[in-house]
Order: C-alpha cells, then sequence, then structure tokens
C-alpha cells in the first residue's frame, strides 16, 4: 500500500471552499513573547505565514533562534469551525513537525512544534532559503541528527501584528515545487 501524505476528513471540496472563503491568500505576521534560550531575556519572535493554496503555506521567520528561515511547504489543512478555527500542519525537510492553530476571531495563533534534534541543536545552519538547494540539502542532513524520539516540544501563543491579502514581502511560489 503507497504512503498516503494525508488523509482528510472532509470532502476534498468541502474543505477548498471553506479554505477559500477563510484563509485562501491571507498573509499573517505575528509575534510570540518568548525568552532568549541563551540569556533567558524577554524577546519576541516574529514569525509571517502565507496561506498561498489549499496545499501550500510560504512563510519567513524574522526573530528567535530560527531568524533568518524562509520557506514553502505542503500543508494539511483541516477546518475545525467554519469561520473561526483553522488547523495547518506540515512536516519540514529537517524533520520538523509543525502545527498551527488560527484563531480568526480572537487573532490569535497556537503552535506546537517538535522540533528534531537536529534542527534544534545547530539552528543556525536551519537559517537560509529552501530554494537554494545548498541550503537545502545543509536542512536534508539535520533531520538525519538524532531519532524520532529526540525532539524539543515547544508550544506558545502568538498575536497578530498584521493580517491582510498577498504575498507582502515573501517571494511567491508556483506550487509545483518539491516538498515534503
Amino acid at each position: 500500500m503507497p504512503f498516503p501524505k494525508y488523509i482528510p476528513d472532509a470532502p476534498p471540496e468541502e474543505t477548498k471552499s471553506q479554505f477559500d472563503k477563510d484563509l485562501k491568500d491571507l498573509h499573517l505576521i505575528y509575534d510570540y513573547n518568548a525568552q532568549n534560550v541563551e540569556t533567558g531575556e524577554p524577546e519576541k519572535w516574529r514569525y509571517e505565514m502565507w496561506f498561498f493554496s489549499p496545499e501550500r503555506i510560504v512563510y519567513k521567520i524574522h526573530g528567535g533562534p530560527m531568524a533568518g528561515r524562509v520557506n514553502f511547504q505542503s500543508a494539511a489543512y483541516q477546518c475545525i469551525r467554519p469561520g473561526e478555527l483553522w488547523q495547518c500542519n506540515w512536516l519540514e525537510e529537517t524533520g520538523t513537525i509543525c502545527s498551527l492553530v488560527y484563531d480568526i476571531p480572537q487573532k490569535r495563533i497556537t503552535t506546537m512544534l517538535g522540533f528534531s534534534q537536529g534542527h534544534w541543536e545547530k539552528a543556525e545552519e536551519a537559517h537560509g532559503d529552501k530554494r537554494n538547494s545548498k541550503d537545502l540539502e545543509r536542512w536534508r542532513k539535520l533531520a538525519e541528527i538524532g531519532k524520532q524520539t529526540d525532539r524539543i516540544l515547544l508550544s506558545e501563543q502568538a498575536k497578530m501584528v498584521d493580517i491582510f491579502h498577498g504575498k507582502g514581502d515573501l517571494e511567491p511560489i508556483s506550487g509545483k515545487e518539491e516538498t515534503l
């Protein structure tokens, strides 16, 4: 049996229709209130997420230990409550598992990240842009460090800084690029 990428619980046309209403081409800029991993001092970790299509996300990280990372990924979207709550999940080339819940009325992002050991311990090597083949090759090697249970789980909530439609400063993708 072939290994499935994603098995939706709702018919694809129903999910896509609601995605088009709630998320299509939506661009979010949000801040996590966090602590500097070295000093423990409070700091903001700014993230930028573009819900590019019902199958893809595009994002850039501006603050925190992963600042300088630009990526796009295949994503599995799940509508929890139409017009209010969506979940978006994806797997990084580094082996990191990402799950994001967007609360539309509260303008809040809740995430759970399962950083691979390589991604967390070698954060600087996880910086770069997937469009650069050397960066992508380096990211893939980070996934080989440790084993599946060697993860850092990080659960955070972020507040919106800006919400708009369109690419903003992010570089668009065709939607046909190779992803996991």
